[in-house]
């Protein structure tokens, strides 16, 4: 059984939130079956931004660094997925330290 895009979302904020690190949603996608995006900004001007990846061969999903570098280049190319993707869902984490948790187990 695959979650909803809204459910996973309010886990993983729910999961941040635990260990101190703040996040918010910038774009609410489709509750269902929106794509995520995970900006994390380390709030030196600097921004990393991840999106699931599956793997077909390991039959496995994984995050995936999409782009890294100055926080507007990663903001234009979130600006451009949005373009593209009404139903894309954009989170961003905010950490000095780069934590993410999206390593984690579960997620």
């Amino acid at each position: 059984m695959r979650l909803t895009a809204d459910f996973w979302v309010a886990a993983y904020i729910a999961r941040l939130r635990q260990a101190d690190i703040p996040a918010f949603v910038v774009a609410h996608g489709d509750d269902t079956s929106g794509m995520v995006m995970v900006k994390l900004n380390t709030l030196d001007g600097q921004a990393r931004l991840f999106h699931r990846m599956h793997d077909l061969m390991a039959d496995e999903t994984r995050w995936q660094e999409m782009q890294a570098g100055p926080e507007a280049e990663v903001d234009a190319a979130l600006a451009k997925q949005r373009a593209m993707d009404p139903d894309l869902w954009v989170i961003e984490v905010e950490d000095r330290a780069g934590r993410h948790l999206l390593d984690s187990g579960g997620l």
